[in-house]
């Protein structure tokens, strides 16, 4: 009976040493670059880390460094998947994946839909009304920057979103183990007595 109390407690601790530093990683398109951020469920960032960039078949195309707060920015070179990969130590690997349609998109290979835009001329209406207007490239960065600053607490909410609602399905999960052991010991103890 004792040692099914030990077991139980055991399977019921053996989740939490696993969920304390569960590895948050992703990358998404920023201007003509490939912004990605890494660190930990609890809030932890990745800084300073090398972020290590292959192709789909495992050729390295190049590398990064994370800044202090564990974002970084790579500028493609080639229209092919890239995928980034940091090892963070302690068996944490990070690695993220993004497709050649994203990257061709960021290093400006147009896409259909694009390519109609740009021949209807810069003063003819785009959907809903708006006027498209030819930036400068210096416009251009100055509105990444801005939408990428901006945007930074929005991703770093959603992701401690995600990780917090499987936080909450795993203790329910534990909770039905729980659960599933009491009615296994009082059906026992029912036995015992009725015996």
């Amino acid at each position: 009976m004792m040692r099914a109390l030990i077991l139980a407690l055991v399977l019921v601790a053996a989740p939490f040493a696993a969920l304390a530093h569960n590895v948050i990683s992703s990358v998404f398109p920023a201007g003509r670059e490939i912004e990605g951020e890494i660190g930990f469920s609890n809030g932890e960032m990745a800084g300073n880390r090398l972020v290590e960039v292959f192709d789909a078949e495992g050729s390295k195309l190049g590398e990064v460094i994370t800044d202090g707060d564990g974002f970084f920015l790579y500028t493609p070179t080639e229209a092919v998947t890239h995928v980034f990969r940091a090892d963070l130590g302690a068996g944490h690997i990070a690695e993220m994946e993004m497709a050649a349609e994203d990257v061709a998109a960021i290093m400006g290979v147009a896409a259909p839909e694009t390519e109609a835009v740009a021949q209807a001329g810069p003063d003819a209406p785009a959907g809903g009304g708006i006027m498209v207007t030819s930036l400068t490239d210096e416009e251009r960065a100055a509105i990444a920057e801005a939408v990428r600053t901006e945007m930074r607490p929005l991703r770093q909410e959603i992701t401690a979103y995600k990780n917090h609602n499987d936080f909450q399905t795993i203790l329910g999960g534990i909770g039905y183990i729980i659960g599933l052991f009491g009615l296994g010991f009082y059906l026992a103890a029912r036995r015992k007595l009725a015996a």
